[in-house]
Protein backbone atom coordinates (compact mmCIF):
# COMPACT_ATOMS: atom_id res chain seq x y z
CA UNK A 1 0.00 0.00 0.00
CA UNK A 2 1.26 3.46 -0.84
CA UNK A 3 0.65 6.48 1.37
CA UNK A 4 0.98 8.95 -1.46
CA UNK A 5 0.83 8.12 -5.11
CA UNK A 6 3.88 5.93 -5.82
CA UNK A 7 5.60 6.96 -2.57
CA UNK A 8 7.67 4.12 -1.11
CA UNK A 9 6.57 2.51 2.12
CA UNK A 10 8.43 3.36 5.32
CA UNK A 11 10.82 0.58 6.27
CA UNK A 12 8.68 -0.55 9.24
CA UNK A 13 5.55 -0.56 7.07
CA UNK A 14 7.39 -2.58 4.42
CA UNK A 15 8.55 -5.09 7.05
CA UNK A 16 4.98 -5.42 8.34
CA UNK A 17 3.68 -6.05 4.83
CA UNK A 18 6.38 -8.64 4.11
CA UNK A 19 5.73 -10.38 7.43
CA UNK A 20 1.99 -10.53 6.72
CA UNK A 21 2.68 -12.08 3.31
CA UNK A 22 5.17 -14.58 4.77
CA UNK A 23 2.75 -15.74 7.47
CA UNK A 24 -0.20 -15.75 5.05
CA UNK A 25 1.64 -18.03 2.60
CA UNK A 26 2.35 -20.52 5.39
CA UNK A 27 -1.14 -20.38 6.88
CA UNK A 28 -3.07 -20.46 3.59
CA UNK A 29 -0.90 -23.30 2.31
CA UNK A 30 -1.97 -25.33 5.35
CA UNK A 31 -5.61 -24.24 5.26
CA UNK A 32 -7.31 -22.23 2.53
CA UNK A 33 -9.82 -20.92 5.10
CA UNK A 34 -7.24 -19.70 7.63
CA UNK A 35 -8.80 -16.77 9.50
CA UNK A 36 -7.32 -13.38 8.69
CA UNK A 37 -7.22 -12.58 12.41
CA UNK A 38 -4.90 -15.57 12.95
CA UNK A 39 -2.64 -14.41 10.12
CA UNK A 40 -2.48 -10.89 11.58
CA UNK A 41 -1.73 -12.20 15.08
CA UNK A 42 1.01 -14.59 13.89
CA UNK A 43 2.50 -11.76 11.78
CA UNK A 44 2.61 -9.61 14.92
CA UNK A 45 0.46 -6.82 13.52
CA UNK A 46 -2.83 -5.34 14.62
CA UNK A 47 -6.06 -5.58 12.65
CA UNK A 48 -5.71 -1.96 11.47
CA UNK A 49 -2.25 -2.58 10.03
CA UNK A 50 -3.43 -5.80 8.43
CA UNK A 51 -6.46 -4.22 6.75
CA UNK A 52 -4.50 -1.13 5.67
CA UNK A 53 -2.29 -3.46 3.67
CA UNK A 54 -4.94 -5.94 2.58
CA UNK A 55 -8.54 -4.69 2.75
CA UNK A 56 -9.97 -8.19 2.25
CA UNK A 57 -9.05 -11.86 1.81
CA UNK A 58 -9.12 -11.57 -1.98
CA UNK A 59 -6.55 -8.75 -1.99
CA UNK A 60 -4.24 -10.78 0.27
CA UNK A 61 -4.55 -13.99 -1.72
CA UNK A 62 -4.03 -12.28 -5.08
CA UNK A 63 -0.95 -10.43 -3.78
CA UNK A 64 0.47 -13.74 -2.56
CA UNK A 65 -0.22 -15.28 -5.96
CA UNK A 66 1.57 -12.42 -7.75
CA UNK A 67 4.50 -12.58 -5.34
CA UNK A 68 4.90 -16.35 -5.58
CA UNK A 69 4.64 -16.35 -9.38
CA UNK A 70 7.32 -13.66 -9.55
CA UNK A 71 9.64 -15.77 -7.40
CA UNK A 72 9.16 -18.77 -9.71
CA UNK A 73 9.83 -16.53 -12.71
CA UNK A 74 12.95 -15.00 -11.14
CA UNK A 75 14.39 -18.47 -10.64
CA UNK A 76 14.57 -18.86 -14.44
CA UNK A 77 16.95 -15.92 -14.80
CA UNK A 78 19.10 -17.16 -11.93
CA UNK A 79 19.35 -20.63 -13.49
CA UNK A 80 20.20 -19.25 -16.93
CA UNK A 81 22.97 -17.18 -15.36
CA UNK A 82 24.56 -20.25 -13.74
CA UNK A 83 23.75 -23.21 -16.03
CA UNK A 84 23.68 -24.22 -19.67
CA UNK A 85 20.22 -23.55 -21.19
CA UNK A 86 19.09 -27.19 -21.29
CA UNK A 87 20.01 -27.83 -17.65
CA UNK A 88 18.49 -24.47 -16.61
CA UNK A 89 15.20 -25.39 -18.27
CA UNK A 90 15.03 -28.82 -16.64
CA UNK A 91 15.93 -27.50 -13.19
CA UNK A 92 13.37 -24.72 -13.54
CA UNK A 93 10.74 -27.31 -14.38
CA UNK A 94 11.63 -29.11 -11.13
CA UNK A 95 11.36 -25.78 -9.29
CA UNK A 96 7.93 -25.21 -10.81
CA UNK A 97 6.83 -28.72 -9.78
CA UNK A 98 7.96 -28.15 -6.17
CA UNK A 99 6.07 -24.86 -6.13
CA UNK A 100 2.91 -26.50 -7.51
CA UNK A 101 2.98 -29.29 -4.95
CA UNK A 102 3.99 -27.34 -1.85
CA UNK A 103 1.49 -24.58 -2.55
CA UNK A 104 -1.51 -26.84 -3.17
CA UNK A 105 -3.43 -25.32 -0.23
CA UNK A 106 -2.65 -21.88 -1.55
CA UNK A 107 -4.17 -22.91 -4.89
CA UNK A 108 -7.40 -23.69 -3.03
CA UNK A 109 -7.32 -20.23 -1.44
CA UNK A 110 -6.79 -18.64 -4.86
CA UNK A 111 -9.71 -20.58 -6.34
CA UNK A 112 -11.93 -19.49 -3.43
CA UNK A 113 -10.84 -15.85 -3.74
CA UNK A 114 -11.51 -15.69 -7.47
CA UNK A 115 -14.58 -17.92 -7.87
CA UNK A 116 -17.24 -16.04 -5.90
CA UNK A 117 -19.58 -13.78 -7.90
CA UNK A 118 -18.09 -10.30 -8.15
CA UNK A 119 -14.60 -11.52 -7.21
CA UNK A 120 -11.56 -10.22 -9.03
CA UNK A 121 -10.27 -12.43 -11.81
CA UNK A 122 -7.28 -14.63 -11.14
CA UNK A 123 -4.20 -12.87 -12.55
CA UNK A 124 -2.64 -14.47 -15.58
CA UNK A 125 0.63 -16.32 -14.97
CA UNK A 126 2.44 -13.74 -17.12
CA UNK A 127 5.77 -13.74 -15.23
CA UNK A 128 5.91 -17.54 -15.43
CA UNK A 129 5.02 -17.53 -19.13
CA UNK A 130 7.69 -14.88 -19.76
CA UNK A 131 10.25 -16.94 -17.82
CA UNK A 132 9.32 -20.06 -19.78
CA UNK A 133 9.67 -18.11 -23.02
CA UNK A 134 13.11 -16.86 -21.97
CA UNK A 135 14.24 -20.41 -21.19
CA UNK A 136 12.76 -21.77 -24.42
CA UNK A 137 14.43 -19.06 -26.54
CA UNK A 138 17.82 -19.73 -24.87
CA UNK A 139 17.44 -23.44 -25.62
CA UNK A 140 16.28 -22.80 -29.18
CA UNK A 141 19.33 -20.60 -29.78
CA UNK A 142 21.56 -23.32 -28.30
CA UNK A 143 19.92 -25.90 -30.59
CA UNK A 144 18.85 -28.08 -27.66
CA UNK A 145 15.09 -28.00 -28.33
CA UNK A 146 12.95 -28.04 -31.46
CA UNK A 147 12.37 -24.59 -32.92
CA UNK A 148 9.07 -22.75 -32.55
CA UNK A 149 7.90 -24.02 -29.13
CA UNK A 150 5.88 -21.26 -27.46
CA UNK A 151 5.41 -20.65 -23.76
CA UNK A 152 1.72 -21.52 -24.28
CA UNK A 153 2.77 -24.90 -25.75
CA UNK A 154 5.11 -25.47 -22.83
CA UNK A 155 2.58 -24.59 -20.13
CA UNK A 156 0.02 -26.85 -21.75
CA UNK A 157 2.59 -29.68 -21.89
CA UNK A 158 3.40 -29.42 -18.17
CA UNK A 159 -0.21 -28.93 -17.06
CA UNK A 160 -0.25 -32.50 -15.78
CA UNK A 161 1.72 -31.25 -12.75
CA UNK A 162 -1.47 -29.78 -11.35
CA UNK A 163 -3.15 -33.19 -11.53
CA UNK A 164 -0.67 -34.83 -9.18
CA UNK A 165 -1.61 -35.52 -5.57
CA UNK A 166 0.57 -33.25 -3.41
CA UNK A 167 0.12 -35.67 -0.50
CA UNK A 168 1.31 -38.72 -2.44
CA UNK A 169 4.59 -39.67 -4.13
CA UNK A 170 4.46 -36.67 -6.43
CA UNK A 171 8.25 -36.29 -6.80
CA UNK A 172 8.74 -39.47 -8.83
CA UNK A 173 5.63 -38.83 -10.93
CA UNK A 174 6.59 -35.20 -11.58
CA UNK A 175 10.14 -36.18 -12.58
CA UNK A 176 8.79 -38.76 -15.02
CA UNK A 177 6.30 -36.29 -16.53
CA UNK A 178 8.93 -33.57 -16.88
CA UNK A 179 11.39 -36.04 -18.45
CA UNK A 180 8.70 -36.83 -21.05
CA UNK A 181 8.26 -33.13 -21.72
CA UNK A 182 12.02 -32.63 -22.09
CA UNK A 183 12.20 -35.60 -24.49
CA UNK A 184 9.44 -34.03 -26.56
CA UNK A 185 11.17 -30.64 -26.59
CA UNK A 186 14.45 -32.25 -27.69
CA UNK A 187 12.86 -34.19 -30.57
CA UNK A 188 13.78 -32.43 -33.79
CA UNK A 189 16.31 -30.11 -32.14
CA UNK A 190 18.94 -29.03 -34.68
CA UNK A 191 21.82 -29.54 -32.22
CA UNK A 192 20.99 -33.20 -31.56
Amino acid sequence: MRHKKDAPLRSDAQRNRERILEVAVAELTLCADAPLSVIAKKAGVGQGTFYRNFPNREALVLEIYRHEMQQVADAACELLDTHEPERALREWMDHLARFAMTKAGLADAIRQATSAPGSPAKPEPTPVASAADRLLRANEEAGTIRPGVTSDDFILAIAGLWQLDPHGDWQARAARLLDFVMDGLRAGAPGR
